[in-house]
């Protein structure tokens, strides 16, 4: 931090904390610290208050008079995103965020419908939680699910281990509720399967990282509960042979694939290496692994077995060098450890650049021999680690450097975007993206410039200036302020 108290003059402090009251308003320096750098610790910015509203009136006044003073406003949910939409910008001047946790409430819960309306501040295992004891399913989760918040689920349009199945974030929302930059509040918080009344204005608000408004609250889908499961861990010749078998698995499964995660034989070997108690689940080495689950809302009694038969089949066709299927519940969450053990295991083997593409599954595995090829012959310090989402075509190619070498760059920061740079070039070669469900926020905004059209990133820029004037929400996230 660049200061020791706020800049805020004492009128406008005044003016906030009449909206908030004394225990909504943070200006203290030594309590703002846990709002200003994001989880991963690779973005910090200064901010001068954080507000903590309880409910959507509060936080169109705050936004309201933000915009009379034209204050620029940091929406902040659970503050778990990969790309820092949700901190300040480190050069950033006189500013405020707008943290929602306090708005935490199930609004309503339709049975019938199949629906939901929460606040944004509801964590998503909460929901996840909520649905389940109403006998229904909130499909979205992710590693953060125990903080991350559902506003913020929404804002980056996230992913997730699901959306194979049930899709993106966004394909799971109903209706919207928004405070826009002027303050005033959209109602959309509809709860209607079919509404063809013109356009589809929640589409603009999820994705956008907080830019356009702030969401407050959401309807949104829920689905049957699974009621049974089969899940199996499964070693593979090569990532070919797993994108063969998504093949075999969506021809014979349909719906019920559920997941499909693909996991390198490097970056497995990560997890075992620094995360306590976890262990390679099958005896012999492979090149790669597939975490596979099934599920169905009708208790068949068959899901193992059919499982177990295509496996089997899979293995008399060279497609499969082995496999685990899950004994009980407990052993299924043995293997999603694993899966969810990645982060920390990469961080703790050095500094990690993780690159979240998109190329259409067919090309997966030709794009991950041809980035792994490049990286290491440009920068041949580099570990290369992959896991993906299979099914959906997103890899997260991972290039870890020894902190030590890291830290005798002269400029570690221009380094990182070279490398950035060959592996999006190559996604790029494939017909991909080099955002697949971690947003924009302040880390790739010249990479959106570098990558979409002008007339793309004219029309965002369009948009921008027609919903927020006065650009106050969210500045140089999603788009440079160039």
């Amino acid at each position: 931090m660049t200061y020791d108290k706020t800049r805020l003059s004492p009128s406008v402090v005044s003016r906030l904390q009449e909206v908030v009251g004394r225990d909504g308003l943070l200006t203290d320096m030594a309590e703002l610290d846990g709002f200003v750098i994001d989880w991963r610790k690779n973005f910090r910015g200064p901010t001068d208050a954080v507000l903590l509203p309880r409910n959507t009136s509060q936080v169109a006044d705050l936004v309201r008079l933000c915009a009379e003073l034209n204050l620029p406003v940091i929406p902040q949910g659970g503050n778990t995103g990969q790309s820092g939409a949700s901190v300040p910008l480190k050069d950033q001047q006189c500013n405020v965020i707008i943290n929602l946790s306090r708005m935490n409430q199930i609004r309503e819960i339709d049975r019938a419908n199949q629906s939901v309306t929460v606040d944004a501040g509801v964590v998503l295992q909460t929901l996840q939680e909520t649905a389940k004891n109403n006998g229904l399913y909130f499909p979205l989760s992710m590693g953060a699910e125990g903080t991350c918040q559902i506003g913020g689920n929404l804002s980056t349009n996230a992913g997730g281990t699901a959306v194979l199945r049930y899709g993106n974030a966004r394909e799971m929302v109903l209706g919207l509720e928004v405070v826009l930059p002027n303050g005033d509040v959209w109602d959309g918080l509809r709860s209607l399967r079919k509404d063809n009344t013109g356009f589809d204005l929640k589409a603009l608000f999820m994705g956008a990282e907080g830019t356009l408004g702030i969401i407050t609250a959401a309807s949104l889908k829920l689905f049957a509960q699974p009621i049974e499961k089969a899940v199996a861990w499964v070693a593979v010749p090569s990532l070919q042979h797993a994108t063969n078998l998504l093949s075999r698995f969506r021809g014979e499964f349909e719906s019920r694939l559920s997941a499909f995660e693909y996991v390198s034989r490097e970056q497995l070997d990560l997890v075992t290496q620094h995360v306590a108690g976890q262990a390679d689940p099958l005896p012999d080495k492979s090149a790669g692994y597939l975490l596979i689950e099934l599920s169905d809302s009708i208790e068949t009694g068959t899901l193992d077995a059919m499982l177990q038969k295509t496996l089997a089949q899979a293995m008399e066709d060279d497609q499969v060098n082995n496999a685990l299927v899950a004994t009980s519940h407990a052993h299924a969450m043995k293997f999603w450890k694993i899966r969810h053990s990645v982060s920390q295991a990469n961080r703790a083997h050095g500094v990690s650049l993780n690159h979240d593409v998109a190329v259409p599954t067919s090309a997966v595995p030709a794009f991950v021999e041809s980035a792994t090829a490049k990286v290491k012959n440009s920068f041949p310090k580099a570990h290369v680690v992959i896991v993906a989402h299979l099914g959906d075509g997103n890899v997260h190619f991972l290039a870890i450097f020894p902190q030590s070498f890291w830290d005798s760059l002269k400029d570690p920061k221009a380094y990182a975007m070279q490398v950035r740079q060959l592996v999006y070039d190559t996604a790029q070669e494939f017909k991909g993206t080099f955002s697949a469900e971690h947003g924009i926020g302040q880390s790739l905004t010249s990479e959106l410039v570098r990558y979409k059209s002008s007339v793309e990133v004219g029309l965002m820029r369009q948009i921008k200036a027609a919903i927020d004037p006065l650009g106050i929400m969210n500045p140089g996230k999603v788009l440079s302020q160039n």
